[in-house]
């Protein structure tokens, strides 16, 4: 079992950038050019591999290595996206993996290629890149490659070191649940889970029951083995089953115009654990979105999109044009969600807006857009 924080660790610290391993400072999927150079990565890793993992860690400063970290990326659906834009698609994981210094939220991201052993390509055009296009690494590039020919391997002996430098042992595995217990969340009621003997799950939240079922806020999970966040918000609301080898999250998300807010079940994810010391995780997006009428939502996006120009031009604010900005996100959600695709425009065009003027704004505006990734990829 690899411990994921260990991994990187040894990424960072005895190899630089190489055709089986990638950093990055961000990415951004959510814009098509930034969607393009991730697939084209992705792409130019798969084909320099063919038979062993390759990397890309994010949240990582290029030129010193230091590691500012990049906000929690629950995106269950990225292969789906991958799939979508590439032929002979390798499989991909994304996880969010826990460095100690780092603020709550704050994780580092490491996405996991691992190669069909096929010819991977574009097979549609994205921003400049056109369909039929390959990739494959040159050192620290990933370039342009029309003719690869056939997939050779040259890192699997390397790569196997890495990783086994980066095996869990008892130690580590005990430190991480006091250390998330005892520190991290000492002031949330926690709990601990131990699977097939090998894996365990730490849970913290605060609890509280409606009726015979039992919901959690301010939920933090992680699987302690491997240091990797399972799910994080600071928002929503998650109910928790676990078996004999099963861990189940429900995720719920308040949402509704006005007084007809009520919670939602947004995706059920199922961590199923083996006796060989291997794991699955299985998704299901769940979400029935709440529907309005389409003229009242016109009127929102018209008188958002008033607000954001006002913001754009430094403009002060009313206060009751204040309040309709931390409704913002929730409600040009809604208004995607209705049909109305120029809202998820709108949502990116208010990133700095909101950043600049109204901090919980722009929390509530990455929960609405990471909404928005979930249901766009399913």
């Amino acid at each position: 079992m690899i411990n994921k924080r260990l991994l990187i660790k040894n990424l960072l610290a005895h190899n630089d950038e190489n055709s089986f391993y990638d950093k990055k400072r961000i990415i951004d999927i959510g814009q098509k050019q930034g969607k393009a150079k991730f697939l084209k990565h992705v792409c130019a890793l798969a084909n320099s591999n063919p038979n062993n993992l390759s990397y890309i860690v994010i949240g990582v400063e290029d030129d010193d290595n230091s590691i500012p970290g990049v906000d929690f990326f629950d995106d269950s659906k990225i292969q789906n996206l991958v799939n979508a834009y590439l032929e002979n698609p390798p499989r991909i994981t994304y996880e969010n993996v826990l460095f100690p210094h780092l603020p709550e939220g704050k994780v580092v991201g490491l996405v996991s290629i691992l190669s069909s052993g096929k010819r991977c390509s574009l097979k549609k055009g994205i921003w400049k890149y056109r369909s039929g296009m390959s990739f494959i690494r040159a050192g620290s590039i990933s370039k342009p490659a029309e003719d690869i020919g056939e997939l050779r391997d040259t890192n699997a002996a390397l790569v196997s070191e890495i990783e086994n430098n980066a095996r869990n042992n008892i130690e580590l595995t005990l430190d991480g649940v006091i250390d998330f217990i005892n520190h991290r969340h000492s002031d949330l009621p926690s709990f601990y889970k131990v699977f097939k003997e090998q894996f365990v799950v730490c849970w913290a939240g605060n609890r509280k029951k409606v009726g015979t079922e039992e919901y959690f806020s301010r939920v933090d999970i992680e699987l302690i083995n491997e240091q990797v966040k399972l799910f994080y918000s600071a928002l929503d609301e998650v109910s928790i089953l676990s078996g004999e080898s099963t861990f189940e999250i429900t995720e719920y998300v308040y949402m509704g115009l006005e007084s007809e807010k009520r919670y939602y079940p947004l995706e059920r994810v199922a961590i199923e654990f083996s006796d060989n010391g291997t794991y699955q995780i299985r998704s299901e997006l769940i979400f029935e979105p709440p529907q309005y009428d389409k003229k009242t939502l016109l009127h929102l996006i018209n008188a958002h999109k008033a607000l954001l120009g006002k913001m754009e031009k430094q403009r002060p604010l009313l206060p009751r044009e204040k309040n309709d900005l931390r409704q913002m996100p929730a409600t040009l959600l809604i208004c995607y969600l209705n049909g109305f695709e120029k809202a998820a425009t709108l949502m990116q065009q208010a990133r700095q807006p909101l950043k600049d003027n109204d901090p919980a704004a722009y929390t509530s505006l990455k929960e609405a857009l990471r909404i928005l990734r979930k249901v766009r990829y399913n």
